[in-house]
C-alpha cells in the first residue's frame, strides 16, 4: 500500500499523464474534494469519487499540465495528513497561452485513499489565464 506521500506523487503522475480516471481514483468513494477560495458560482465541496470524478473528467481539455516545476510536501504530526505546495505549468488548450499556477493543499489520505483533499489556488489567477471563465468543469462545456 502507498504511502500518503506516495499517493500524491501518484496523484501528480497521473495529471501529467492526464489520466482523470486514475485520478479520481484515488478518492476513497466517500471522499470529499474542497475549495475554500472558490470563486462565487463555482462548487466549494464535491463529496464522493463520483462527483470529483464529474469534476476533473474534462480537465485536459481546458489545461494541458506538463510539468510540476516545483514540488514541496510537508509531513505532519499525523501520519495520514500532509500539507503539499506545488506549481503546475503547461498550456491553456483553448488559447494555447501559457499557463503556472501555484497550489496549497492539505490532504488526509489513509489507508492509500484520498479522504478529504482542502484545495488552496487563487480562482483570480485562473480566471485571468481561462479569460474570465473560473469553474473549469463550466468551461469545458461551452
Amino acid at each position: 500500500m502507498r504511502t500518503p506521500r506516495q499517493v500524491f506523487e501518484h496523484a501528480l503522475e497521473l495529471l501529467l499523464a492526464k489520466d482523470m480516471d486514475g485520478f479520481a481514483g484515488l478518492w476513497a468513494e466517500q471522499g470529499v474534494l474542497e475549495f475554500p477560495f472558490a470563486a462565487p458560482g463555482a462548487p466549494t465541496r464535491l463529496a464522493g469519487r463520483a462527483a470529483v470524478h464529474e469534476y476533473v473528467r474534462d480537465y485536459p481539455s481546458i489545461l494541458d499540465i506538463r510539468s510540476f516545476p516545483a514540488v514541496r510536501v510537508h509531513e505532519t504530526a499525523d501520519p495520514e495528513v500532509l500539507v503539499a505546495e506545488f506549481e503546475a505549468e503547461g498550456v491553456v488548450v483553448r488559447s494555447g497561452r501559457p499557463y503556472r499556477l501555484r497550489y496549497a493543499a492539505v490532504l488526509t489520505i489513509r489507508d492509500g485513499e484520498i479522504h478529504t483533499y482542502r484545495d488552496y489556488w487563487s480562482p483570480a489567477a485562473v480566471a485571468e489565464l481561462l479569460d474570465g471563465a473560473v469553474s473549469l468543469p463550466a468551461v469545458s462545456r461551452d
